[in-house]
């Protein structure tokens, strides 16, 4: 037989009391949002994920990580055109964010737009593009770079 959960008030470690974050603070919620878009995503419901970061949106449509967001959802369900106005949106709001970078560029490269894709990789290569991919999604850094010069050799 498994043990109930204890119901009594532990102390905290080291003297240190817990942050209570109000459920409305906006960072919280949409923090929430993303991670909920993401695994629904992660269980096959990609179109329920794009749904919550749609949802999301219209109470945050200024959010440059919502919109980097439902870029990277819609390029995961192929929806190019789609992806890549998203991440455009995205880095008018911050033009150098690195997912959002990424994002535009693999969207451009399925598109058959090489030129323009090779421009927004080679961005990823130095400064505060590469920089901000490094910080949030570092693994994706060196596929970056190989699709860069898989984009330079098929130019010939």
């Amino acid at each position: 037989m498994r043990a109930q959960p204890s119901t009594a008030k532990t102390t905290p470690r080291n003297g240190h009391r817990p942050v209570v974050v109000p459920s409305n603070d906006p960072a919280m919620l949409l923090a929430r949002a993303r991670n909920a878009a993401f695994a629904e995503a992660s269980r096959g419901n990609l179109g329920g994920g794009l749904g919550v970061l749609y949802d999301a949106l219209q109470d945050e449509p200024m959010s440059h990580d919502l919109l980097s967001d439902m870029a990277a959802l819609l390029l995961a369900a192929g929806k190019l055109e789609h992806a890549a106005a998203y991440a455009e949106r995205a880095l008018r709001l911050r033009t150098q964010h690195g997912p959002s970078l990424y994002t535009l560029a693999f969207a451009l490269s399925g598109q058959g737009r090489v030129d323009h894709a090779i421009g927004v990789l080679t961005e990823l290569q130095g400064g505060a593009g590469r920089e901000s991919l490094q910080a949030e999604a570092p693994e994706l850094q060196p596929v970056a770079m190989i699709e860069l010069e898989r984009l330079r050799r098929s130019r010939g």
